[in-house]
């Protein structure tokens, strides 16, 4: 497969001159997470109607005319699970690409299981047959090898085919506006927001414990990903989360207590202690209260008559997507379907919008928003679901 390296700021221009004028342009990248606070984005691939090029980001320092590319909203991009490019030029270098169709997304509207392997959406679309293998390829090491430029190339030498094929599907069943609806999210802001309190309110401790103790558990996830971006190391690798929960609930015991706590290493506790203290004794201010009062609610114990209801509503959306050709869980995702169960009044809004609206229709919509109220009965041999009286 020929191909164009590009390492120097020539090659950038190159690159610039052959492709101001493009239509589509598609794209990956390799990256290495591990062990890091910052992903290390190591090659970005790309495919265009002037060739494929593969652009060497370590040798790079800049590319701002390409990153242009990536914004212009005349040009589209083509991806295959690209929420993971987007959230790595997000963080890096600020931007979000504009008019994008990413092939996995889009399969889940035509009758594929979402998510679907970029190997297996290939085969049954194209007819070929694509070797993996170098996915946690040293992607640092260069020269690159044959098989890594093998590797990388063919994940994006498809896409144009997926495209289309995908989209003749999408047209047939008059889907491209729902397809497009989910490709449009992954191109918002909103898209990448993180909550900066994210880790401690995803310890399921957290809402059992003291005042005192909550802002000390905000505190110490916090002091340990400051940590980690400054050194640039994976959060785990400056305090496991497995030993956050201990170091808590002990820590008014004192030091001696957490060094005889025969979960916690006490070197890490020797280490840390000074800081552990300090932020577990700080002052709770007045901006800490507002943390503090957006801790999510302690979660009830489910109902297992209300759990039994969400499942056969589940069940009901699941015969509707599949009867539509339609994955599931692009409709009504696990993850919302948990936060539905843990919270009886929970209803994602987005359910009620755009192709979910038109999908689901307005009555099983109100069962789901109103599923505290409904009952099942058996009447003359069927099953009934019906609004309490």
């Amino acid at each position: 497969m020929n191909y164009t390296l590009i390492e120097t700021n020539e090659g950038v221009q190159s690159f610039l001159n052959e492709n101001q004028n493009i239509e589509w342009m598609g794209f990956d990248t390799e990256f290495i997470g591990e062990k890091r606070f910052h992903t290390l984005l190591c090659l970005v691939q790309l495919a265009t109607e002037n060739g494929y090029y593969l652009l060497d980001t370590l040798k790079l320092k800049s590319f701002p005319g390409i990153l242009d590319l990536f914004t212009n909203p005349k040009i589209l991009k083509l991806t295959h699970a690209g929420e993971n490019d987007y959230r790595i030029f997000y963080k890096q270098f600020g931007i979000i690409p504009i008019n994008v169709f990413d092939t996995q997304l889009a399969a889940g509207f035509v009758g594929y299981k979402y998510p679907t392997s970029f190997q297996k959406l290939v085969e049954k679309e194209l007819g070929v047959f694509v070797p993996k293998g170098y996915t946690v390829s040293d992607w640092e090491e260069r020269p690159f090898s044959p098989k890594q430029i093998s590797y990388a190339l063919n994940d994006v030498i498809y896409l144009k085919g997926l495209w289309e094929s995908i989209t003749a599907k999408l047209v047939k069943l008059n889907r491209q506006t729902w397809s497009q609806e989910e490709c449009d999210k992954i191109a918002t802001e909103k898209y990448y927001y993180v909550n900066p309190h994210r880790d401690a309110f995803r310890n399921n401790a957290i809402s059992n414990l003291k005042t005192r103790e909550q802002m000390f558990m905000i505190r110490l996830y916090n002091w340990r990903k400051k940590e980690a971006d400054r050194k640039n190391y994976s959060k785990e690798m400056i305090l496991p989360n497995k030993l956050i929960t201990p170091i808590v609930k002990n820590m008014n015991s004192g030091k001696n207590a957490l060094l005889k706590d025969r979960r916690l290493p006490t070197n890490t506790i020797s280490r840390h202690w000074d800081t552990f203290n300090d932020l577990f004794n700080r002052k709770i201010e007045e901006a800490d209260r507002v943390i503090l009062a957006s801790i999510p609610a302690q979660k009830e114990s489910p109902d297992p008559m209300e759990n039994t209801m969400l499942e056969m509503l589940y069940s009901i959306v699941e015969y509707i997507c599949q009867n539509n050709q339609v994955d599931p869980t692009l409709v009504l995702s696990r993850t919302t379907f948990k936060l539905m169960k843990a919270e009886p009044s929970f209803f994602d809004e987005s359910l009620a919008q755009g192709w979910r609206a038109d999908l689901l229709g307005e009555d099983l919509l109100l069962w789901l928003r109103k599923r505290k109220q409904l009952i099942i009965e058996m009447v003359d041999g069927k099953c009934v679901i019906r609004m309490m009286d």
